[in-house]
């Protein structure tokens, strides 16, 4: 038989597919044992630790493309390609832009636990014109949550992980024994884990385990799944080496985070990297009780850390050639008289105001809007920077209702007692002002002016305002534990405009107008917010959550003895927090209780706060009516919870989406006494009706006001939108128990 003429056909083996079981399972033994002992293999098991850090964050732009280059808008600046970085990512060019380093002295202790950082040096690229660079680190720092391993959760880029040694990692985790071999010098089982399910909020990666009795973690090298629903992130890289240290714990050596931000993945976007290394452990040694005294982190700036000689003195790990020329490369930018007419461009843009050097023009925002009471409203305002003076603020602006012809103002100085600007914490100082303008009641606005152009767009009736001409002084004192009071005092003269009346009541009816009301106040605010970071803005601070909670009392009191016509006590307390709950995402719970004693008219009864815009509010009813309900006594607790893609990242083709669900529910529960309601004593002002006699302003005996909602972020990177229901009072005028809001709203 001629073999060269035999063909075969193609045969295919396939090896049965093994199910994945934790029962008997060596690589879930391995993970179990490492689980027993990770409370010994962790810093934590020493009495007392003292180290060093030495952390280099750096940002560039990535896939750097030649038409980005030659683009016209670098013309006048294009030496900053000189310093293009092509070994860091190979294939992927990247250019540095921003960079930060510091040194910090850390300090542990067991019993009673506690633990302090200390500040020692600190340098980065210097954009306070633009950026203000206090804000930026403490974003930076909370993107780039330290991560510890051993612990069951870790807070990673604002979502809570699922440890792969966690206690109950098995149930979420699969686990496999790929090999075993050495790293530095020390024999370790490679052990890969993946999620079970590629959606939920888990690692992936290897961990380099210790062939010894100690099951300790020599090395990660991790990242996540590319299916988790984090927006604006295509890759993230986490390494860390640890080094057994004394008798017990394994104590990080290295670690290093790299995170490749944009939109479309291979796409210009941001490359973030952030590395720290460890020095100079002391184990066991005992720390004074004075060490830890005081808030959580401080600083302590050696004074020549100033100096270039310092750093390379200190640096842990040598600059790169094109990490050390970024500070250069910023200062030459810096001096470009284009580059600094862009940038003021983009600050116009983004931030409302126009920098002219002593002084800044703005906010643009609220130019013009539109209101009908006022009509067209023309606004124009400014105030001073930190060029003019450290010490003294002005500010203020002029305000024009086409409608009601009425010019409206206001003027304020304020004096910083430290130093620093009033824009740097901690704050102390002065402020003295004198406003006459408009107020829708009840409102507060804490991330927008009342007339912002956005908000000028109302549903329903929106005919009620008070006229306020109103001076006032006060103190800010702001602590380094983030505790702060303000105390102060002020004086307004209301009176009631639009379709609203300050009417005596007498048995239940009234025909006595009251032209105003003189308040005189004396208010002390205090706030706790234990380990707070947050970036300050123009006009705003805008906290990052954590797990702590924020905690304000409000006291404020008036008397005829201050020229008040009134005499009482104001109390309000609240407490907020954001509680993690791991793989399903987080809630943000805010609880808050107010009561008054003693007898006033419905415009200084507690006012809740409603919403009339499309624009959804998260402190505010949204489907609630201003100056709805009024309240001398009331309980309320809002519950907002983002699930953060957990359902839909389970639904086939939504899941592409990158949707987050969201649901919310807001209880409001208030009562009015007698001794402060029109219709059962005399001397009080009517509570507000319409044209035809129909009461607008109700209290809340019979019943909580209650709303609820589902909503959907994340829309198209940048939008939330709530679909809100209101379950309770239907019955009165110009409501809907249905309502759609949105909001800009920027997840990670």
């Amino acid at each position: 038989m001629d073999l060269t003429s035999i063909s075969l056909d193609e045969v295919v083996v396939k090896a049965k597919k093994k199910e994945y079981k934790n029962k008997n399972n060596p690589a879930v033994e391995l993970i179990d044992r490492v689980v027993a002992k990770k409370d010994e293999n962790r810093p934590e098991a020493y009495s007392y630790l003292e180290y060093k850090t030495y952390e280099k964050i750096q940002f560039a732009f990535s896939n750097v493309t030649e038409n980005f280059k030659n683009s016209n808008v670098f013309s006048d600046f294009s030496f900053i390609f000189n310093n293009i970085d092509t070994t860091r990512r190979i294939g992927n060019d990247i250019l540095p832009m921003f960079i930060k380093e510091s040194l910090t002295a850390h300090y542990f202790r067991k019993e009673p636990e506690a633990s302090k950082e200390v500040l020692l040096a600190e340098k980065s690229i210097n954009l306070d014109e633009y950026l203000n660079n206090k804000g930026a680190s403490a974003y930076l720092n909370y993107l780039y949550q330290n991560i510890d391993i051993y612990d069951n959760e870790i807070l990673f880029l604002t979502n809570k992980f699922l440890s792969p040694i966690a206690s109950t990692a098995p149930v979420f985790y699969r686990y496999y024994i790929i090999d075993t071999l050495p790293v530095a010098d020390i024999k370790c089982i490679r052990l890969f884990f993946e999620p079970r399910n590629k959606s939920d909020f888990l690692f992936h990666g290897n961990l380099y385990i210790t062939m010894d009795s100690s099951y300790a973690v020599k090395k990660i090298d991790i990242g996540i799944n590319k299916a988790i629903n984090i927006d604006w992130v295509q890759d993230i890289s986490i390494t860390q080496d640890f080094e057994k240290s004394g008798e017990k714990a394994w104590l990080l050596s290295k670690e290093e985070i790299a995170i490749d931000f944009g939109i479309v993945k291979n796409s210009m976007g941001l490359f973030g990297q952030r590395t720290i290394s460890y020095k100079d452990y002391k184990i066991n040694k005992p720390i004074s009780d004075e060490t830890f005294r005081g808030p959580a982190r401080v600083e302590k700036i050696n004074p020549a850390s100033d100096q270039k000689s310092f750093w390379e003195e200190n640096r842990y790990i040598p600059l790169s050639k094109s990490e050390s020329q970024i500070y250069t490369t910023i200062d030459s930018l810096k001096q470009i008289p284009d580059f600094r007419r862009k940038m003021d461009a983009i600050m116009l843009i983004t931030v409302g105001f126009l920098d002219l050097g002593k002084v800044e023009i703005g906010p643009v925002s609220s130019f013009y809007s539109y209101n009908s009471i006022e009509g067209s409203r023309y606004r124009f305002g400014g105030r001073t920077t930190p060029d003019f003076s450290k010490k003294l603020n002005f500010d203020g602006y002029l305000a024009y209702g086409a409608k009601d012809d009425i010019f409206k103002y206001n003027a304020g100085i304020t004096y910083s007692l430290t130093p620093r600007t009033i824009y740097q914490f901690p704050v102390k100082s002065l402020r003295m002002s004198y406003m006459k303008d408009v107020k829708i009641p009840g409102q507060e606005f804490q991330f927008a002016q009342a007339d912002n152009i956005l908000l000028s767009f109302k549903r329903g009736v929106d005919d009620k305002r008070f006229l306020n001409n109103t001076f006032r002084f006060e103190f800010l004192n702001e602590f380094d534990n983030h505790f702060s009071y303000l105390a102060g005092y002020s004086f307004t003269q209301q009176s009631a405009v639009g379709n609203l009346h300050f009417i005596e009541s007498y048995n239940g009816s009234g025909s006595n107008e009251i032209s105003f009301i003189n308040v005189s106040e004396l208010y002390l605010n205090l706030r706790y917010a234990p380990n707070e970071t947050f970036y300050q803005g123009k006009q705003y601070r805008s906290s990052f959550p954590n797990k702590y909670p924020i905690i304000q009392l409000k006291i404020a009191g008036g008397s005829q003895a201050l020229n008040n016509d009134f005499d009482y006590l104001r109390l309000q307390f609240n407490i907020s927090r954001r509680y993690y709950v791991s793989i399903f995402g987080y809630t943000d719970i805010s609880f808050e209780a107010g009561k008054i004693f003693g007898k006033v008219p419905y415009p200084l009864l507690f006012e809740h706060r409603a919403n009339q815009t499309y624009s959804y509010q998260k402190n505010s009813y949204n489907l609630m009516n201003f100056l709805e309900f009024v309240s001398d006594r009331y309980v309320s607790l809002n519950v907002d919870h983002s699930f953060n893609g957990f359902i839909f990242n389970k639904i086939p083709l939504i899941k592409k989406l990158k949707f987050r669900e969201l649901v919310t529910c807001k209880i409001l529960y208030g009562k009015v006494y007698n001794s402060n309601n029109p219709g059962y004593e005399n001397g009080l002002f009517l509570f507000p009706t319409g044209n035809n006699g129909v009461p607008l302003t109700y209290t809340l005996e019979n019943k909580p006001y209650i709303e609820g909602s589902l909503g959907i972020s994340n829309i198209f990177r940048i939008f939330r939108v709530d679909f809100i229901k209101r379950f309770t009072y239907l019955e009165n005028p110009n409501v809907s128990d249905f309502g759609i809001r949105v909001q800009f709203r920027l997840d990670i």
